[in-house]
């Protein structure tokens, strides 16, 4: 699963040829997340709340990006790397 970016220790991923909707997933130690893209909305996870609000705030300031990726994805395309926060 190709990484698009990484920050608190948080891996950012999306699979290539995934199911709809377009989402991307979050991983930290041994939880994960399912986040859809357009909305942005959680579909599923056993993030702790920290960590889910960081994923959200990074999702929202970079949710065109991760658009262009789900369709990149969809292609089997190379994915762009996308900015931690800060």
């Amino acid at each position: 699963m190709p990484r698009i970016s990484v920050f608190y220790g948080i891996v950012i991923s999306m699979r290539w040829r995934e199911h709809g909707p377009p989402h991307f997933h979050a991983a930290y130690g041994d939880a994960e997340a399912s986040i859809g893209i357009n909305p942005l909305a959680v579909l599923r996870s056993t993030l702790m709340p920290r960590q889910l609000g960081l994923v959200m705030e990074w999702a929202a300031q970079h949710q065109d990006e991760l658009s262009a990726n789900w369709d990149r994805a969809q292609e089997r395309g190379p994915l762009a790397p996308i900015a931690p926060l800060p």
